[in-house]
């Protein structure tokens, strides 16, 4: 049972000890959101799966049916809030212009980025913020208004290459940039909340700003989640508001498998796409070895740094006591 719980913790809330790293896999599948906080440093990850896309849009009165692979490598280097991470989606699309009675397909990639990302703000690298309350369970698992506010905030800095003749983005140049704001709001043991701010293909003529909001929930056995996430994009070229769904299983501490399906809520175009995936990663990840010395909590005395004036009285009195022993031993 304490196993499953530090599972738990682990797996929905990496907000252990002084860095990034966790016992177990921190992947930011099967959602879009992103979570604040890097892999951990020495932890190669990749992040990969399948997805499938039907578009109908009835302005236009054509429909298509998207299939594509995605990938993601992360990888923790410098420091433990440092991860470098690449993005890449490629995908084949095939359109049916139904006025014409004629179709069109396009392939290439609609992701194709690298970037950093670096923590700077976290709440519980203090061991102090991560005390639980000895006295209440409830004090411990209540949702409160507070919780909302972030207990991790990283900034995200990249860019995205367009390769060739790209019919989805055939007006963008070779390289434009990216930066995002990601938080993260530990709500209780079992849920967290992120955030996301991002504001893409910077320097083209299209730039684009874009949303992800996203709700993470453990089952009672934890090696089970579900999320629910809303994301809006909005561009002169293209805009959307996306709702998803999904499931994720923890099969050891290194691997996840995940499966979402989600929807827009607008017609030009209406799409309903569905993803399935795995997260994996190879773990090189030493703990800093901390001196003895500082590890007393504050307040109390370290070791060596005790007066004779300071000794316990008990021993005073054992010192008493063997010198008056000594007085009578013939």
């Amino acid at each position: 049972m304490v196993y499953y719980k530090h599972l738990l913790f682990c797996l929905i809330v990496p907000l252990l000890s002084l860095g990034q790293y966790t016992d177990v896999i921190n992947s930011n599948r099967p959602g879009i959101g992103v979570s604040a906080y890097a892999v951990g440093k020495n932890v190669v990850q990749a992040e990969t799966g399948f997805l499938y896309e039907m578009r109908d849009h009835k302005l236009l009165n054509t429909s298509s049916s998207i299939l594509g692979g995605e990938l993601a490598l992360r990888y923790g280097f410098l420091f433990e809030q440092l991860e470098i991470k690449y993005e890449g989606t490629y995908i084949n699309e095939t359109i049916a212009f139904d006025n014409f009675g004629t179709e069109e397909t396009r392939t290439d990639f609609s992701r194709n980025r690298i970037g950093l990302k670096y923590l700077v703000y976290d709440k519980y690298k203090d061991p102090q913020a991560n005390k639980p309350n000895l006295y209440s369970w409830r004090a411990n698992n209540k949702f409160r208004l507070k919780n909302l506010i972030p207990s991790a905030v990283s900034l995200y800095g990249g860019a995205t290459f367009t390769l060739g003749d790209n019919p989805f983005y055939p007006e963008d140049g070779m390289i434009s940039y990216r930066g995002m704001l990601a938080t993260q709001s530990r709500l209780t043991p079992k849920s967290v909340f992120i955030t996301n701010i991002a504001y893409d293909r910077i320097t083209t003529d299209f730039p684009e700003w874009s949303y992800a909001i996203s709700y993470t929930r453990a089952f009672r056995n934890p090696k089970w989640s579900i999320f629910v996430e809303h994301q809006g994009i909005q561009s002169d070229r293209f805009s959307d508001l996306l709702f998803r769904t999904g499931i994720a299983h923890l099969f050891n501490p290194n691997f996840q498998v995940d499966f979402s399906a989600g929807a827009s809520i607008k017609n030009t175009p209406f799409r309903v796409f569905g993803r399935t995936g795995l997260s994996y990663r190879l773990d090189f990840h030493k703990d800093q070895l901390i001196p003895i010395e500082d590890q007393a909590p504050q307040g109390k005395i370290k070791r060596g740094s005790m007066k004779k004036k300071d000794k316990p009285k008990k021993a005073k009195k054992q010192k008493r006591k063997k010198k008056r022993n000594r007085d009578f031993d013939f």
